[in-house]
């Protein structure tokens, strides 16, 4: 196309709401003038879908539950008045413990007020917390916030050491619904232990976020947690940022969960149109199921040019990525979909993988978000008459055409400013959008199959390690191989993980195995102490 040909499909496909401070620009993702009326059924279907599960059809039949994220933001939706006060109820309640937090009348035992937030969680008990105090916080954040979202033993060292004495001063949020995580159970056990060997009571401390009943909330009961809120069954962890899970420790920092509810209510008021043209949610689901061809043969890589916003697209892996990527579709037909989702921040890029996505395989489309306000306050200038502002918009509308020129497709997403509100409308667009694109690929999104047989292979190489060091321990100083071990477990084909298993032990001297070395790394023997 002409430049003017250009100009003009940009104005026939731009979706311009002033109003929220938001515009999407699909004319550069290749999409046809007509692919809309082509996929008029399909996606009237996927509408359909949609009201359906907002209504509060089962919509994981896998676990017999509803999904209600969209009730978190509207609890008026909710198809049952005990939803609503649920939610309600929970947001007052948040709201008084987090402004008791802040006036220091819920505060640690030897300090004035908690100074410090350490969050135990994993996956979207984490990410989504991760992303908005990212992207909206700064230095008069009322309290500091760090996370343990991982089992690795290093990484929840160096949290702790970096807290350090304050301690004393930190207020630890554990998340897990079924209290049952091992990586967010690992990272709270541990934090328990830093409070005992500096002579604090963990309880005094903790907050948990968790189901009714569950083992964490038989937990916080015994060891007399400040507070616990809830998690339903009808919230997904990767849907859940904008209930108790992402608002509490938002709120704690500082942040106007109102106004991220306020922004995530627009945007569902939006892409709830059934114009495919008028519904940002709906043309974000049309480009990338024309891109991939319906069957995700095209990664979608995330460019904010916006360092508040460099956590999106880890954000949205989990979001896209554990929603979409499915072997078998509603009809138990063997499909293997998904999209790979990666990304980190613009104009950073340019000096990455942004030469790949030029002249490399084109295997992705690419999705830039535009953030027009530049900072707070003036800016100055680097070059006559521009800013650093200039600049990086500048990379950003260059980068787009480089990559058109080389026949690369693209969105661009535009927002006023990142704040709270412009946040909880990006949420609640790619929620949707993933919900419209598994219909139209006739997925579920909302179960994860793929997750829950990790985690029980996982117990089963943990259950291994235990009988493994039974055999040792009852072997005394004579050890073995990792074949004679594995046969005596009765479990040759394990061999693998067995060996495995030792080497990981050995070198951990705390564990107390011993290894001696053999002609080869298979030979070698392990015993205990």
């Amino acid at each position: 196309m002409t430049t003017l040909e250009l100009w003009a499909n940009y104005q026939a496909w731009l979706l311009d709401e002033p109003e929220l401070g938001f515009r999407l620009d699909v004319s550069r993702a290749g999409m046809p003038s007509d692919y809309p009326d082509r996929m008029e059924a399909p996606m009237a279907a996927a509408f359909d879908a949609m009201e359906k599960l907002e209504e509060g059809e089962i919509a994981n039949p896998d676990e017999g539950r509803m999904v209600g994220h969209y009730w978190l933001r509207d609890p008026g939706m909710a198809p049952d008045a005990a939803i609503t006060e649920e939610i309600l109820s929970t947001n007052e309640a948040l709201r008084t413990f987090v402004d008791q937090v802040h006036k220091g009348t819920v505060k640690p035992p030897s300090r004035d007020r908690f100074e410090n937030l350490l969050l135990c969680g994993i996956g979207g008990s984490a990410l989504g917390p991760q992303f908005v105090a990212s992207a909206l916080g700064g230095t008069d954040d009322r309290i500091r916030t760090y996370f343990l979202d991982n089992t690795d033993p290093d990484g929840i060292d160096r949290i702790l050491a970096s807290i350090g004495k304050d301690l004393a001063a930190t207020l630890t949020v554990v998340i897990s619904k079924s209290g049952g995580t091992p990586e967010t159970r690992n990272g709270m056990l541990e934090s328990q232990a830093a409070y005992t060997a500096a002579g604090l009571e963990f309880g005094k401390h903790a907050v948990a976020i968790t189901q009714a009943g569950s083992r964490l909330d038989r937990f916080a009961g015994e060891k007399r947690f400040l507070a616990t809120f809830p998690m339903w069954d009808w919230v997904g962890g990767r849907t859940s940022v904008l209930s108790a899970v992402g608002l509490l420790p938002a709120a704690l920092q500082g942040i106007d969960v109102d106004r991220m509810l306020e922004g995530a209510a627009a945007m569902d008021e939006v892409t709830r149109r059934r114009s495919m043209k008028a519904n940002p949610a709906a043309l974000l689901a049309l480009c990338w199921f024309h891109a991939g061809d319906g069957r995700g043969l095209k990664d979608m890589v995330i460019l904010p040019y916006k360092d508040r916003l460099a956590m999106f697209s880890r954000y949205l892996q989990q979001l896209v990525m554990e929603s979409l990527g499915k072997e078998k579709d509603l009809d138990g037909q063997v499909v293997h979909q998904g999209l790979a989702v990666y990304g980190n921040k613009g104009s950073t890029d340019q000096h990455a993988y942004v030469q790949q996505l030029r002249d490399g395989v084109p295997n992705f489309f690419a999705t830039f978000i535009e953030v027009m306000k530049d900072r707070d306050g003036a800016g100055i200038d680097v070059e006559d008459g521009v800013t650093s502002g200039d600049f990086l918009h500048g990379f950003l509308l260059g980068t787009r055409r480089a990559l058109y020129e080389n026949g690369r497709g693209s969105i661009t997403l535009t927002v006023d400013q990142v704040g709270p509100f412009s946040v909880g409308m990006l949420i609640a667009l790619y929620e949707r959008a993933v919900g419209l694109y598994a219909s139209l690929v006739n997925v579920n999104a909302y179960h994860q199959p793929g997750v829950e047989a990790g985690k029980k292979a996982a117990a089963s190489v943990l259950d291994l390690q235990a009988r493994l060091v039974a055999e040792m321990k009852g072997r005394g100083k004579a050890g073995g191989t990792c074949q004679d071990l594995a046969v005596s477990l009765g479990s040759p084909e394990e061999v693998e993980t067995v060996f495995r298993i030792l080497e990981h032990l050995a070198a951990n001297p705390d564990r107390g195995v011993v290894r001696t070395p053999g002609e080869s790394p298979f030979t070698a023997t392990y015993r205990i102490k």
